[in-house]
């Protein structure tokens, strides 16, 4: 029998053929020749010999009967994989089926090993990583990050070039240095959007995008098991993630002295914002297309991709959409009405936006959000006349960098915003928790009370595992990134009830100010909080002071997991750390926990929050392994923890009365006013002289 963890090896090098050295050491596959594909099938032994060498480690693949993989194998290894295609998602949907559906893991590694010269390597990485997530025999491995198997999608091309010449030149990989990727390359100071470099092009926040879609996939096979899509608010979540991201985004924005994103509501006008990614794609082997300036949408006709859509059938979906949420219900599929209720409601749109297996009526709904990222990633080449691939809105790994994604999903916010107004407003009995209140809530941080400080820092990442048919050893990049002073919340609770209670501490922060600095109008404020933390606390009657580390967010994962190396931070043999699943990869990077602020200080609302938590609680078995970025990502195969609406009670329209957050307050609910300063020195890794 083999190790499941020698499963993971097949996500090293990915574009090599499966035969070569994986795993830093010389190990290597010993298959079947039936397995090899007919280009290496003479050579594979004498290139093993001469990459791994005699003594070297062998994995023994068992040969078994192949399942039926054309359908996958019908995307060329040299095109692009897109989620936000159904063809594709089609393809790994069938993948994933055959990968879950193996009896063994002896079965699972001989199909991998099999595939993965076969089918595309993205779709091969995806459907492997969501198979292994699924599988109750191989939960508890822990992936490698997408960052470590596909660099290209992160990484300026040009420090890519220096990356190869470096492994090449600098035989030793102690001798080599870091290559520095810049802070400015996509576009000068001439355009506005560069301001926001660092939040866009940031490789935790674009992780954390590939992260969620691949925690939460979209598609399955007829027949197969719906459990892999069919998770507890699902639907919501997508709503709320990216609800998160539009608000941390607009945060940023203001900290820029710059406006809320503009929703790109009308199709038919051109998108101002250009983008220019200067990236390889590594796989098709092309540089991912740019978009220019002042662009118009055109209908999308690509039948190599299966590709059509037009700009008056995205039109009527959201019609249909708008006309769903008036009448409060959908159609599905058996002509029943579904209702769009105050639970439910959410969740049900959520699904049928994203266009997901769960949508219950396709046919009538559309495919309105990935043929949005679809009309806008082909923008440069609607009809395949150059064939030219997909922009960088058309992947989930690198849709976020471009300025459109945020206009897009602000658009697909409005959208649920327009269900949410419809709820009835919370009334001060429905937020309230008789007898307690929060009578203090304070931030600390280095000692300076109800002030943070953030800064740039620069990090190095070891990029060896996605350098391929290159010299082995380490190899990295170094690249700046925003970062906070760890801080902490003092929060004082009276319970006056003379009974120990239990309470759901929520946690949000808005900007105090609008862009043009006029205190921001509540009704507008509400849609501009940003979770931070949410946990439970016990309350025993009398005064209660809590302290809770910014470190120990249920947003966040922390840095070194966003960027974990298998290597180095594996943890010892059998303890928590090294038990940790890739589910653990899912969530926030924890140095964007907090928005960037001013040099000379920019003014927040913290919110704190105590709720009933035997009304919010959730009751399941105890969750073991990691689950403290549920806020956005959830628990895997478990429920959403929280029983409220996701975004409570921040979700609906404010109560008639409640005009400002003063007055919205009840008395288990405090603010307090806080400053965010951002230092402009750059906290710089040492040079490196040899």
């Amino acid at each position: 029998m083999v190790n499941k963890k020698d499963l993971l090896l097949l996500f090293d090098h990915p574009t090599e053929p499966v035969f070569m050295d994986k795993g830093g050491n010389g190990t290597v596959f010993e298959m079947p020749d039936s397995f090899l594909t007919e280009r290496y099938s003479r050579v594979s032994k004498n290139v093993q010999t001469r990459v791994s060498g005699e003594g070297k480690p062998k994995i023994f693949v068992k040969d078994i009967t192949i399942p039926d993989l054309s359908f996958p194998e019908s995307l060329k290894r040299n095109q692009s994989f897109s989620l936000f295609v159904k063809s594709h998602r089609q393809m790994a949907g069938y993948l994933i089926e055959v990968f879950t559906k193996l009896p063994s893991v002896d079965d699972l590694l001989s199909v991998a090993v099999y595939a993965r010269d076969r089918v595309h390597p993205v779709l091969f990485h995806y459907a492997l990583s969501v198979a292994l997530l699924h599988r109750p025999d191989t939960q508890g491995l822990d992936l490698p990050s997408f960052w470590q198997a596909f660099p290209g999608r992160f990484v300026d091309s040009a420090v890519m070039q220096e990356l190869r010449e470096e492994s090449f030149v600098v035989q030793s990989p102690g001798d080599r240095r870091p290559m520095v990727i810049p802070t400015k390359y996509t576009s000068s100071d001439l355009d506005p959007e560069q301001r926001m470099w660092y939040f866009r092009e940031d490789i935790g926040v674009n992780l954390h995008h590939w992260h969620w879609h691949l925690v939460y996939p979209t598609e399955t096979s007829p027949g197969a098991d719906r459990r892999i899509v069919e998770k507890d608010r699902r639907g919501e979540l997508f709503y709320y993630m990216h609800q998160q991201l539009i608000v941390r985004y607009n945060a940023e924005r203001l900290s820029n002295y710059m406006a809320s994103v503009q929703p790109l509501n009308n199709l038919d006008e051109t998108i101002a914002e250009g983008y220019f990614p200067k990236m390889d794609s590594l796989v098709a082997s092309r540089a991912y297309p740019p978009r220019s300036d002042n662009t118009r949408l055109s209908d999308v006709n690509r039948p190599t991709e299966r590709l059509r859509v037009g700009i008056d059938e995205m039109k009527r979906w959201r019609e249909r959409i708008y006309q769903a949420i008036h009448q409060r219900f959908v159609i599905d599929t058996n002509n029943k009405r579904i209702p769009l209720d105050e639970v439910n409601g959410i969740d049900i749109l959520g699904n049928m936006i994203e266009a997901n297996a769960l949508s219950p009526n396709q046919m009538l709904y559309g495919n309105f959000h990935n043929m949005g990222h679809v009309l806008i990633a082909f923008s440069h080449d609607p009809t395949n006349k150059h064939l030219e691939p997909a922009g960088v809105m058309g992947y989930v790994s690198t849709s976020m960098r471009d300025p459109v994604f945020y206009k897009w999903h602000a658009l697909i916010d409005d959208i649920f915003q327009e269900h949410k107004k419809i709820l009835p407003a919370y009334k001060a009995e429905d937020l309230s928790f008789r007898d307690i209140d929060v009578s203090s809530i304070q931030v600390e941080s280095r000692g300076q009370k109800n002030r943070l400080t953030t800064y740039f820092k620069e990090s190095d990442l070891d990029l060896s595992r996605g350098m391929d048919f290159q010299p082995r050893g380490n190899v990295y990049a170094r690249f700046t990134h925003l970062q906070h002073h760890p801080f902490q919340y003092n929060i004082v609770v009276n319970n006056f009830s003379g009974v120990q209670r239990y309470g759901y501490v929520r946690i949000f922060m808005a900007p105090k100010f609008d862009d043009t600095g006029l205190p921001m109008v509540f009704a507008n404020q509400r849609l501009m909080m940003m979770e931070l933390d949410k946990f439970v606390v016990m309350l025993p009657p009398g005064q209660n002071t809590f302290t809770r580390n910014s470190t120990d967010s249920s947003v966040t994962i922390p840095f070194e997991r966003t960027f974990r190396n298998l290597d180095s931070n594996r943890g010892a043999r059998n303890s928590p750390e090294e038990q940790e699943n890739y589910f653990c990869g899912c969530g926030w990077p924890n140095h964007m926990l907090v928005p960037m602020g001013r040099a000379e200080g920019m003014s927040f609302d913290l919110f704190v929050m105590v709720s009933n938590y035997e009304n919010d609680r959730v009751d399941q078995p105890r969750m073991d392994g990691c689950s403290d970025a549920a806020s956005y990502c959830g628990i895997r195969d478990r429920l959403y923890p929280d029983r409220k609406a996701m975004g409570y009670p921040f979700d609906r329209v404010p109560r008639a009365t409640a005009t400002t957050l003063n007055q919205f307050l009840t008395s288990n609910m405090q603010t307090v006013e806080i400053t965010i300063t951002h230092d402009s020195t750059i906290d710089r890794l040492p040079a490196l002289t040899n």
